[in-house]
């Protein structure tokens, strides 16, 4: 690959990336790294949902487990890592997803790259919805398995698959419950329907929905009261629960299976002690505090209530609200000019997401004012407007 020649086409075609050095100031807010002026950024590109990232008793307890376990595991689980710590973590985890049993990863990546290939082999299909996290594609292609992906949400085109494509190995769905480039989604009931009748595993991402969905904050699942009926639960601690890492919640025998077949467990360093402290205070505030989620929805429903009454076409149930725009420069163009006005809210261009629907992706916090929701919503109308 000539690699200056790759580089040039990624910018003439607005999709080059780059990095973005800034500062995160105590209330959420940011600035850039090398601003002599020192603006004050509204930062809608964060996944801090309940803004948990900076709360004291996290920081607290992440401090406590520091100062008691030392700054990281020194080893992979499976060796001399396996801090009693881990599996404090993992039993809280397991309650809140209603499961037997839970298996922490370093990341979600890491996780999803790790539980897909350890399930599937050569033999095996998985189906996988279109709009699904590169991490879990990137599972799917690492697991060997033939790869079937279906419409997004498309549950009759999902079944047709089922009927044609099942064959006679292992099968697995997987899918999202919260889409993270869309805000919308999964009809969890019905796919719930679909993987009994064909003789499937169903595997459930929750990156985006631990913490803010369910009576306890155990995500869409345990909204839907369909614990039971999945086999996988996915999720993060980096978004809603502020820390860092991910887990899987399953059966034991599950959970012991992957415990011997995921490479990216097997073979990674445990998880730092303070960031294992920080899970479990967040864990224990959303299940005390089901407030902190009313209020980043009431915060949720203004936002897009001022875009409706702009004209703008908001769709999802979620804190995550994409605007699409299209042409990846144009999204460039119109991020720029909404941080000249404070506002950071990055372009989503592909290859995140697919060709011709590049946007810009505002995400809901509770770090967000509501005087700076309506700002921000007024100020978006406003250069869309104008182009």
């Amino acid at each position: 690959m000539d690699r200056l020649n790759w580089i040039e086409k990624q910018r003439q075609s607005g999709n080059f990336r780059q990095l973005t050095p800034v500062k995160r100031m105590q209330d959420g807010t940011l600035q850039l790294a090398g601003d002599t002026e020192k603006a004050v950024l509204h930062d809608f590109s964060s996944n801090d949902y309940l803004a948990l990232s900076l709360h004291p008793d996290l920081i607290a307890a992440s401090r406590k487990y520091l100062e008691m376990a030392g700054a990281g595991a020194g080893a992979a689980r499976l060796m001399s890592g396996d801090l009693t710590v881990y599996h404090e973590l993992e039993k809280k985890i397991a309650e809140l997803k209603g499961q037997e049993a839970a298996l922490l990863f370093g990341s979600g990546y890491l996780a999803n790259c790790g539980i897909i290939p350890a399930l599937l082999g050569r033999q095996d299909v998985v189906f996988c919805d279109r709009l699904n996290h590169a991490s879990i594609y990137d599972g799917c292609r690492l697991s060997r398995a033939r790869l079937v992906r279906f419409h997004h949400n498309d549950l009759n085109h999902l079944e047709d698959m089922l009927k044609s494509r099942r064959g006679k190995g292992e099968a697995l769905i997987v899918v999202e419950s919260i889409y993270s480039m869309d805000g919308d989604r999964s009809p969890l009931k019905e796919l719930v329907s679909l993987k009994e009748k064909y003789g499937c595993l169903l595997m459930v991402d929750e990156a985006h929905a631990t913490g803010l969905f369910g009576p306890n904050g155990g995500g869409v699942i345990e909204e839907e009261g369909l614990s039971s009926h999945v086999d996988l639960a996915m999720g993060t601690f980096g978004k809603a629960l502020g820390s860092y890492g991910a887990y899987v919640a399953a059966s034991g025998s599950m959970i012991d299976f992957l415990v011997n077949r995921a490479r990216s467990f097997i073979y990674s360093t445990a998880l730092p002690p303070a960031v294992v402290g920080a899970s479990l205070a967040a864990i224990k505030i959303i299940q005390k505090q089901p407030e902190l989620r009313q209020k980043l929805f009431a915060k949720v429903d203004l936002f897009k209530s001022i875009l409706r009454q702009g004209g703008l076409d908001v769709l999802g149930p979620s804190q995550i609200v994409p605007v699409l725009i299209g042409e990846s420069s144009t999204a460039v163009y119109l991020a720029e000019k909404l941080r000249r006005k404070n506002i950071f809210a990055t372009a989503v261009r592909p290859p995140t997401v697919p060709e011709g629907t590049a946007r810009l992706r505002f995400s809901i916090t509770l770090h967000h004012k509501n005087d700076v929701l309506k700002q921000t919503a007024a100020t978006l109308l406003e250069i869309l407007e104008k182009g």
